[in-house]
Parts: structure tokens; C-alpha cells; sequence
């Protein structure tokens, strides 16, 4: 059944690459859509990304086009897996080129700046009506690094309608990726966003030479004004100590394949935040996503103490110390 499924994975950068990898080895018929024709000319000549995973051998069966010649038109799923900031833009551009019934699922973590809306309301608006029932969004402890490598990975596919969520489920699941379904959109995108300020503070901490007592104190501080946000806007509490909470949390406050985590590492080594990115190579969604994360939250009167200090620095050129030493004095309360 799967081997007639159609599938495009819009992003041709490491968590598309890896995530076009797995529906092929689910067996589903996938094309990775890129934005540039070079770069998908060389997939599929060398099966290798020269630009992302570049060690990691493509399967045969998985082609790449570009955002100029693709089947979107075909697709039964359409995934989207591509930076915050460039989100509303890309998926305008390819949104006439979908496939009317499919469904997209969208593996990007983070809000549109300026708006501060959930993507999965960036894909409602821009898709033709009625369009909600058809987003999903993909959530949890996923480093395309260990994805890529089928080492055994689970993760939340979230979505208003469970009847597509179960059916999206079993078209992802393989012996090594195992997704499980929730309901609570809100919380599951909220997770996404908030966590990787989170993993900016443990990256900075790292970057300290502070041990695990700092960082497991982050971890669940950090998980404290995440929770808060997501009640305030209706998530669901469970959310948060699942997958797509402590789960995604852990795994990029702790990782070394963190994009966030190691951001947060180089800023504290003096880097400022474009000059910490440049020397990635690669998008840390944190570092757009913080302060988009800081003005919901202050929007609907939620404190966030350690969002707070990563965006003075991160944008304001706080010093590091300094940020911690306020965190670390303010006035006693109840946990």
C-alpha cells in the first residue's frame, strides 16, 4: 500500500534530507524539493546532499527536483521543512503547486516573526479553504543527524483531525521511527518554539564550563515557563511532559548535534549570534524564534525569566555572567 503513496519534503537542508530518506525507506515514492536546481541535480547524480549529511548515502529510489520543476501536484503528503523566517514566503510560492487533497505536515520548530503565529496557522491561511483539517505538524527528540543514521527515534504528529493524524502515522512509521498521535496542536508547536530558547541558555552554560547542575536546573526551570505559556494559550498540560516537551527539550539541551545548544556554546565564547550561525553553517531556530517566544509571552502577562535573560543577550549584547547572576538572585518563590 505504502509503495503507492506520493510524498515531496520541501527543504532541502538536514532535517528534510533525513526525513526524505525515511519515507523512502518507508516505502513511499518520495521527491526532496530544493531551492536550489544545482543542489538537486547533484542528489540525484552522486545520491549524496553536498550541502547537508553529506556522509550520508541516499537511497536510489529517492529523487530531487527544485522549486522550479517538482510534482507537487501529485503528492498524497507534502512536507515542509524549512526555516521560520522564510516559512510564510516559501510556502506561498509553492502553495498553487499542491495537491489539492493532500496533506502537509510541517517539521519546522519555531512562530512567524512579527505575527507570532503558530506555522500551523501560517499553512491554514495560506492553503485554499477549508484548510485546517489537512496541517499536521511533526514534533520531538529528532536530530536529523541520528534520523539519517535509522537510529531508533520516536516523535508526536500532532493535528486537529486524528483520523489524518493516525493515517499520516502509519505512512511515517518505520522500524526505527516510531510516531505517536496528539491533538493539541497548540502545545506540540508551542513546545517547538519555546525549547530551543531554552537550549540556548544550556548552550551558554556549556559555553561557562557550568556542570549538570546548572543545566538539569535550566532543564526544568525551562520547562516551568514553557508549561505556564502553553496553559495560558490553551495547550494541554500531558503535552509537556511528553515527546514534544521534556522530551525534545532534553535532547536539545543536551545534544551535541543541537544546533541551539551549540549557538548558545559560541555566544558565550564571545560570538555574537549572526557570528555564532555563520560559524554553524547552519539555521538555529532559537535565535529567531526567542524573541517571537519573549513577546507572546509578555503579550499574555507570562513570565519567563530565562527567555528573558537569552534574548538580552542574544540581541542586546548582555554579557552572559551577568544574565546568570540575575537569574540566580531573583527574589525567593515557591517552586
Amino acid at each position: 500500500m505504502k509503495g503507492s503513496i506520493k510524498a515531496s519534503v520541501v527543504g532541502g537542508g538536514s532535517w528534510g534530507t533525513a526525513f526524505a530518506r525515511l519515507l523512502t525507506r518507508a516505502d513511499i515514492d518520495t521527491e526532496l524539493v530544493c531551492r536550489r536546481a544545482e543542489q538537486a541535480d547533484a542528489i540525484n547524480t552522486s545520491h549524496h546532499n553536498p550541502d547537508y549529511l553529506r556522509d550520508i548515502e541516499l537511497p536510489a529510489g529517492m529523487t530531487a527536483s527544485s522549486f522550479d520543476a517538482n510534482r507537487l501536484d501529485e503528492a498524497d503528503l507534502v512536507v515542509i521543512a524549512i526555516p521560520s523566517k522564510a516559512y510564510r514566503q516559501v510556502v506561498h510560492v509553492i502553495t498553487p503547486l499542491i495537491n489539492p487533497d493532500a496533506a502537509v505536515l510541517s517539521l519546522t520548530k519555531g512562530l512567524e516573526p512579527g505575527t507570532l503565529k503558530r506555522l500551523s496557522e501560517v499553512l491554514a491561511e495560506e492553503l485554499p479553504q477549508p484548510a485546517g483539517s489537512r496541517v499536521l505538524v511533526l514534533s520531538g527528540p529528532n536530530h536529523a543527524e541520528e534520523v539519517a543514521l535509522d537510529i531508533p527515534t520516536a516523535t508526536t504528529i500532532a493535528s486537529t483531525d486524528l483520523e489524518l493524524a493516525a493515517r499520516v502515522q502509519q505512512m511515517v512509521s518505520t522500524d526505527t521511527f516510531r510516531p505517536y498521535i496528539n491533538p493539541d496542536l497548540i502545545g506540540v508547536e508551542l513546545c517547538a518554539a519555546a525549547k530551543n530558547v531554552i537550549a540556548l541558555a544550556a548552550g551558554m552554560s556549556d559555553g561557562l564550563g557550568f556542570g549538570d547542575n546548572t543545566k538539569a536546573s535550566l532543564i526544568t526551570r525551562g520547562l516551568a515557563e514553557m508549561s505556564r505559556l502553553g496553559e495560558k494559550l490553551g495547550a494541554q498540560p500531558a503535552t509537556f511532559s511528553g515527546l514534544a516537551g521534556m522530551g525534545d527539550l532534553i535532547a536539545t539541551c543536551t545534544s551535541r548535534h543541537s544546533r541551539n545548544r551549540m549557538a548558545g556554546e559560541l555566544i558565550a565564547s564571545g560570538m555574537t549570534a549572526a557570528e555564532a550561525e555563520a560559524e554553524m553553517g547552519m539555521v538555529a531556530e532559537g535565535l529567531t524564534s526567542a524573541a517571537s517566544v519573549l513577546e507572546l509571552a509578555r503579550a499574555n502577562a507570562v513570565e519567563m525569566p530565562i527567555a528573558e535573560q537569552v534574548c538580552a543577550v542574544i540581541y542586546e549584547g548582555k554579557d552572559v555572567r551577568r544574565a546568570v547572576a540575575e537569574l540566580m538572585n531573583r527574589a525567593p518563590r515557591p517552586e
